[in-house]
């Protein structure tokens, strides 16, 4: 008898879950042109798209855009963002997409498009004492350095702190160079691009002395084989040419 009843409850059960009404939200409704415009935003993904491209990968009239992509906004379907590259521009994203750092320019730009000058001075600080502190560092050192240090309060992968020790190279605060595998470049796998600062900070506020101290022949494998109008020379050596830069 317990048996026959719990099968009863059991058919009650199915029948109730089965005869249960959906509870998914309807989509709003939209009018074919706003279809249109819809379905060629999503297929963007999260690079989105330009409102004067919206135009002419659709070709319908500049009204009839301008009002479906209000009315798409006011229905949450998309969303306005702003591209760094081209400020100006109206960029349109579906509503269920992220920008991707190409549109927000990543960490380096806050939501309204502009620099975080005052963050990225304050990384570039940051690498930059861990570079003196390794003498001779990669763009991984650097990183794992920065993650243990906890300064940051969010986590920059070592693409973006590669970003950051590559502007210390192009603020001439940092030399970039191959490592040989030898001497100070012991540590460093040989062939791997490296970085090491130009001066301590007690010398940059002194003359420039004994710049011969820094220059790469001194540490380079092949300078043997180093001779003017040679396979190897110091007219073609882009080390050499950043040391005469210095």
């Amino acid at each position: 008898m317990k048996g026959f009843l719990a099968k009863i409850l059991l058919n009650m059960k199915a029948m109730s879950k089965r005869k249960r009404p959906d509870l998914k939200v309807p989509a709003p409704y939209m009018t074919e042109q706003e279809k249109i415009l819809y379905n060629l935003i999503q297929s963007k993904q999260d690079l989105g798209i330009w409102s004067w491209d919206i135009k002419r990968e659709t070709s319908l009239p500049d009204n009839v855009v301008d009002k479906s992509l209000k009315s798409l906004r006011s229905k949450l379907l998309i969303k306005e963002v702003v591209n760094v590259q081209f400020k100006g521009r109206k960029h349109y994203l579906a509503s269920e997409f992220e920008p991707s750092s190409e549109i927000t320019g990543g960490k380096w730009y806050n939501d309204q498009g502009f620099l975080e000058t005052e963050f990225i001075n304050f990384l570039k600080d940051q690498c930059l004492k861990h570079i003196r502190n390794l003498k001779i560092a990669t763009v991984d050192t650097v990183a794992n350095a920065v993650r243990r240090s906890r300064v940051l309060k969010i986590d920059c992968s070592s693409q973006e702190i590669g970003d950051i020790v590559r502007a210390l190279v192009l603020d001439n605060d940092v030399i970039e160079m191959r490592s040989n595998g030898l001497g100070e470049f012991a540590s460093v796998p040989t062939g791997r691009m490296c970085y090491k600062c130009r001066r301590s900070p007690d010398a940059m506020k002194e003359p420039r002395v004994g710049v011969m101290a820094w220059i790469p022949c001194g540490v380079c494998p092949r300078i043997a084989r180093c001779m003017p109008g040679g396979t190897i020379s110091p007219m073609t050596c882009e080390y050499y040419s950043k040391w005469l830069d210095f």
